[in-house]
């Protein structure tokens, strides 16, 4: 695999710096559009205190199928300039399609063979692009298919369960003012300043409809030990999408993309991130994409 440079210009002519990972073998190549979870996150799928390494891992396991791929660091992020608490949920899908846009156009790129493989909000994302012409596969990592604020709601209850008994009920009472104040229109919580705007435009968006309209082929995995994203969705998007939908949930999978036999909890987060992402589901991703890209 060679990587090389690449900016990606956004729609107000925002820089956004990124990699484009190359495999092995003459050009051009069928190639994927790397679409992050929530965050401010750099190209890898990094923050400065948490480390997934996603973004490397995911483009590896493509550039052994020959597809090449192209990540990017969000606005505030690593290399690229921009006030991330500024930056809404609606930015960051429109800086996702401006990626597939300069990815078509590279001469190492074949145009008609462009996927994006989103996680979490990625995932929300790719739903979204999947309805655009110029993507011909989507893959969907740990993506909802509700509301964003029942989405919201869903995951903060697995949280709240994990606090002891005489707790939750101060939290839930906390956590549904906050709500109503960034609803209202507030940009702290808890005393802190937060990315309000994007929050706001999460929870109302709805990925059903993107869902309904997309005619490319589609794989979705969400995790059996998700406590993010409910994988019950999965037959949401099997239902919704028209064409051709292949869902898949993982037992032992977390949001982290890593796999845990033990209880399912956002506790298990730190240690889990010591290890790899999931052999089996970097496998099974890049094959389904090969298989498709190629066929494209």
């Amino acid at each position: 695999m060679r990587e090389v440079d690449m900016t990606v210009t956004g729609d107000d002519g925002l820089r956004l710096a990124g990699t484009l990972a190359l495999p092995a073998g003459p050009g051009p190549h069928p190639a994927a559009v790397l679409l992050p979870g929530s965050g401010r996150l750099d190209r890898d799928g990094n923050t400065a205190r948490l480390r997934s390494d996603t973004g490397p891992a995911l483009a590896a396991a493509l550039a052994d199928d020959g597809i090449a791929t192209l990540r990017y660091d969000r606005r505030g992020a690593g290399a690229t300039p921009g006030d991330w608490r500024a930056t809404g949920f609606t930015d960051n899908r429109r800086d996702g399609a401006a990626a597939v846009r300069a990815l078509a156009e590279r001469p190492e790129i074949r145009a008609d063979a462009v996927a994006v493989v989103g996680h979490s909000e990625g995932a929300v994302h790719a739903m979204a692009l999947g309805t655009r012409p110029d993507v011909a596969a989507v893959v969907l990592l740990a993506g909802f298919a509700r509301l964003g604020e029942d989405a919201l709601r869903w995951q903060a209850g697995n949280i709240v369960r994990e606090l002891p008994g005489f707790v939750r009920p101060v939290v839930r009472a906390v956590a549904r003012r906050q709500l109503a104040r960034i609803k209202a229109g507030s940009t702290r919580v808890a005393g802190r300043p937060v990315n309000a705007r994007w929050m706001r435009e999460l929870l109302a968006h709805d990925p059903r409809p993107d869902l309904a309209v997309v005619r490319v082929p589609v794989l979705a995995i969400t995790g059996g030990k998700d406590v993010q994203v409910d994988a019950a969705d999965l037959e949401e998007i099997r239902r919704l999408v028209p064409g051709e939908a292949e869902v898949h949930r993982i037992d032992d999978l977390t949001h982290l993309l890593r796999r845990d036999p033990g209880a399912a909890s956002v506790r298990s987060y730190p240690r889990l991130l010591r290890r790899p992402v999931d052999p089996g589901l970097l496998t099974q991703v890049s094959g389904w994409l090969a298989h498709q890209l190629k066929a494209a």
